[in-house]
């Protein structure tokens, strides 16, 4: 599992898919914390779910745009790679 950072360093020398990956090892501690019984942890919790799921969803996101195995990106791959616009009519 990767090694949680400091966000500034993320932010300054990591791309998209780093930082937001980063930042679902940070919410994840911060809901654990809130699941543990900690200052404000029922009225935080919501919220921390909420942006953890929308940040899960943009990394599988990105992963998907950066694999081509699938039947759509396959067709767009071999439609660039013959010189044709990525848009069929």
């Amino acid at each position: 599992m990767a090694r949680r950072k400091k966000m500034a360093t993320v932010a300054s020398n990591g791309n998209r898919l780093e930082q937001l990956e980063n930042l679902a090892l940070i919410l994840a501690k911060q809901i654990d914390l809130c699941s543990e019984g900690y200052a404000d942890g029922a009225k935080n919790m919501p919220q921390l779910s909420k942006q953890y799921r929308e940040t899960i969803k943009e990394i599988e996101e990105i992963r998907g745009m950066e694999k081509d195995d699938d039947e759509i990106g396959e067709i767009l791959s071999a439609r660039k790679a013959d010189g044709k616009p990525d848009a069929v009519r």
